[in-house]
């Protein structure tokens, strides 16, 4: 298992390079100008170890699984997967973001088709609070052999080690979509759907949580961030909702501010498709690397 520091702001490529090798590639204890990739350390109420998200990590696995079998609801797929644990391989820490481990596990009825799924803690005082499980890479049959892709988009926790390193001050994308998947983590029901007002129609609407696009984008006049979201109306296969996540800094804090359905899913001829509310014609727009 590979372990990895607390993560701060990198100031060099050959920084950003260096942790990015340890993580994909196995190395352990790689220097990184005097700082070395070692086992994970926080500090809230108190300093959580490596020790204390592989716990943290054994016990959601424990309460959601049954016979030894790990139930996961994966909303990309639209599925639920029944695994079998295997191991922790990666655990990394993003100050102010949280903790992430890197997970293997395998379907249950085949040991070859294997899962690198993350879990995502928080500090809550004294525990570590999961706030999401997300699959990162998922497996694809080669004749008689299983290996694993990349599902993309990447996770926003992913994305700090693929950047080239910048002026720090200036909004990343994967900050934003980080507030972003925040207020979601935060914001959802016990059935794990989150609440959307619908401003047309007036309704509430209870959807599944499935990804955050790419790219995430900046009004240059009015200074905020937003990005699109794909969410799915619960016991449905193709209904989906394009749905737009607002975020300021006028706190000096990056949060969410406004919820908007951009669009909605409209059947034609049998098929689903998305129909928009509502267009970003005429409004100066950039995007945020």
């Amino acid at each position: 298992m590979i372990s990895a520091r607390l993560v701060r702001n990198w100031s060099s490529s050959a920084q950003a390079t260096a942790i990015a090798v340890a993580l994909c590639f196995g190395a352990a204890d790689i220097p990184v100008s005097g700082v070395f990739v070692t086992p994970a350390a926080a500090t809230s109420e108190r300093d959580f170890t490596e020790d204390d998200v592989n716990a943290a990590v054994k016990k959601v696995v424990d309460e959601r699984s049954h016979d030894g079998v790990f139930m996961f609801r994966d909303p990309k797929l639209n599925a639920d997967l029944n695994l079998i644990y295997e191991n922790v391989k990666i655990v990394r820490g993003m100050e102010g973001y949280g903790w992430f481990a890197n997970t293997i596990f395998h379907d249950k009825d085949e040991a070859k088709k294997q899962y690198a799924i993350d879990f995502w803690f928080k500090p809550e005082g004294q525990d570590l609070k999961l706030m999401d499980i997300r699959v990162q890479k998922g497996p694809k049959q080669d004749g008689d052999s299983w290996y694993m892709v990349t599902r993309m988009p990447v996770a926003w926790w992913w994305l700090p080690v693929q950047e080239h390193p910048g002026d720090m001050e200036v909004t990343r994308a994967w900050q934003v979509m980080s507030a972003i998947h925040n207020y979601i983590a935060t914001h959802k029901d016990k059935d794990g759907n989150l609440d959307i007002k619908d401003d047309k129609t007036g309704e509430t609407l209870p959807l599944e949580f499935v990804e955050i696009h790419q790219p995430v984008r900046h009004l240059k006049k009015e200074g905020e961030h937003f990005a699109c979201t794909d969410f799915r109306k619960p016991g449905s296969q193709d209904e989906y909702y394009d749905i737009d996540f607002w975020v300021n800094q006028k706190t000096g804090k990056l949060e969410v501010d406004n919820v908007k359905v951009h669009k909605v899913p409209v059947q034609e001829d049998g098929v689903w498709t998305q129909v928009p509310r509502y267009t970003f014609d005429g409004m100066d727009i950039e995007e945020t690397n």
